[in-house]
């Protein structure tokens, strides 16, 4: 396999907001073995619908962003679709020989917003602490689906992979947290790649981590080239 082989065979995927043709064309010119999504897929239909051309050609997995998770058409169109086993979310997985790791959602100042600690330590404990009402009507989507900092402190402590995946940026970014950094360096990885910022740089935190920011429809490989055709 040449070099420009093996930097192809996974390629990740910005913030399609409803737009996958340049997923499509990318897998259809570089042949991976595998697509990561980083998130926002504002799905009107099921992710299956706008992935057809290529379901056979690669795999394909994923991260979920605030988008998806605005109301229950977009939650189930994606967390509901045939791909709903191929989320990264809170796990690990090997890809074409390397490990990936998920960290979906955004941070939320009702939950977590670093570097403040979260006033919860768990999904029970936030329902424990509200009144009945809000109890009966159930935690709100996109609630429940921002990052949690137990999540994040169990996956520190369980998870070990080559890259890491998320929608939040790290802190090289203007608009980046500490914590995702912090993720990166306690699971081992040695590249991060997020979407949500529409935004696309290259850069290193410490640890020598290197960070690709993937703008809005954009397709990377596992260099951090930008692949768009």
């Amino acid at each position: 396999m040449s070099l420009v082989d093996s930097e192809n065979r996974i390629l990740f995927a910005g913030d399609p907001h409803g737009s996958f043709d340049n997923i499509i064309r990318a897998v259809l010119h570089y042949k991976p073995l595998a697509v990561v999504m980083l998130g926002d897929y504002s799905l009107q239909q099921t992710l299956d619908n706008y992935l057809a051309p290529i379901a056979e050609l690669t795999e394909i997995w994923w991260i979920y962003g605030n988008h998806d998770v605005l109301s229950k058409e977009t939650y189930f169109h994606l967390f509901e679709s045939s791909y709903k086993q191929q989320s990264l979310h809170l796990n690990v997985r090997e890809i074409a020989g390397i490990r990936i790791a998920g960290l979906g959602g955004i941070f939320m100042a009702k939950n977590w917003y670093p570097p403040t600690n979260s006033n919860w330590t768990s999904l029970s404990h936030w329902y424990r602490a509200q009144p009945p009402k809000i109890r009966r009507l159930g935690m709100p989507i996109k609630l429940k689906h921002s990052i949690w900092q137990f999540q994040v402190e169990q996956m520190q402590a369980s998870v070990k992979a080559d890259i890491l995946v998320t929608h939040e940026a790290p802190s090289c970014h203007r608009y980046g947290f500490a914590a995702i950094d912090e993720l990166a360096k306690a699971i081992g990885a040695q590249q991060i790649f997020h979407g949500h910022q529409h935004e696309y740089y290259q850069a290193k935190i410490s640890g020598d981590i290197f960070v690709t920011g993937v703008d809005k429809e954009m397709v990377v490989n596992l260099a951090g080239q930008n692949l768009n055709l």
